[in-house]
């Protein structure tokens, strides 16, 4: 938590911000770069599949954060259209009653060109937002399931969110989002099943081979009118968080964050420039398609030296 008087949170200032940033085409999000994230906000992933609670369980997590006089924000991707490319962008109601309190900020994104369940130019707004004072950044991913790697990159601690009907997918999550979750979290427990999937997630982690000191992921039974099972969820992010400020990793995690964006700026801009290309292109073979698409890559960055040349 901040240390002195706060500077009040400009809600409506931020969202122009942060409005700007999500629409900014790859060459923009390049413009207005400088340097790298002091990485000094806690940022807390929430993934899973649809329906899981991943929101209820954030506005829980939210409201006891904002109870202890945190400021915390909030963003949360939506799944854009293939076809429109458009978003059904959730709004503070998803917050419930902690939407109205001053030190708390929620907004939507639409995921766009992303397809790791982020949201194009992410990890420049997670920037943006580390200057006004957060305590905590929650992100909630679209909640396609296994293939929400990019999380990972971003965030300190990620949540995974299962429901008791999640037998299927917890199969198929054993070589993927499963492996990424730093505290797994089987919700709506007062519905059947609930103890034996999470007895299956506990059979999966227990069959990890590895050093003795990694994270030992807990497996917590949560529903939404126990707030018990919220404080223990809470209690077990911030054992994780207390594990990672004894592996001095900071190097380490400012790396991955760096690469990850590099490689969104990058896949970005390559969706751009296929939109870019006349439809004829696609009747040359694939090798002849690359070719193009690297040669105007290679044209970006002759124009960026130039610019940059100028500007000097």
């Amino acid at each position: 938590m901040s240390s002195g008087p706060r500077v009040p949170l400009d809600r409506t200032a931020l969202g122009r911000t942060l409005t700007r940033i999500a629409n900014a085409g790859s060459r923009a999000a390049l413009g207005g770069l400088s340097g790298r994230p002091a990485c000094s906000v806690r940022r807390i992933g929430f993934t899973g599949a649809p329906g899981a609670g991943k929101s209820t369980l954030m506005r829980c997590l939210a409201a006891a954060s904002l109870a202890r006089g945190q400021r915390v924000g909030v963003l949360a991707v939506d799944p854009s259209s293939p076809y429109s490319h458009g978003a059904i962008l959730g709004d503070r109601i998803r917050m419930g009653e902690v939407a109205s309190h001053p030190e708390f900020f929620f907004r939507s994104l639409a995921s766009r060109s992303a397809h790791d369940g982020l949201a194009d130019n992410l990890a420049d707004i997670l920037c943006a937002m580390e200057s006004h004072d957060f305590d905590e950044l929650l992100v909630e991913t679209v909640g396609v399931g296994q293939a929400e790697l990019g999380v990972r990159a971003l965030v300190d601690c990620v949540v995974l969110v299962l429901m008791p009907e999640s037998g299927d997918q917890v199969q198929a999550m054993k070589a993927g989002i499963i492996e990424i979750a730093d505290v797994l979290v089987v919700n709506k427990a007062d519905l059947p099943g609930a103890g034996l999937i999470a007895a299956e997630v506990k059979d999966v982690l227990g069959r990890r081979r590895g050093d003795a000191k990694l994270w030992v992921p807990p497996v917590i039974l949560a529903s939404q009118h126990d707030a018990a099972s919220h404080q223990a969820v809470a209690q077990a992010i911030e054992a994780h968080f207390a594990w990672r400020r004894g592996r001095n990793d900071e190097t380490a995690r400012q790396r991955a964050r760096a690469a990850y964006h590099a490689r969104s700026l990058l896949n970005q801009r390559i969706e751009e420039l296929l939109a870019e290309l006349p439809p004829a292109t696609f009747d040359l073979p694939p090798r002849e398609v690359h070719r193009e698409l690297v040669a105007r890559l290679a044209a970006d960055f002759d124009a960026s030296v130039s610019t940059h040349t100028q500007e000097a």
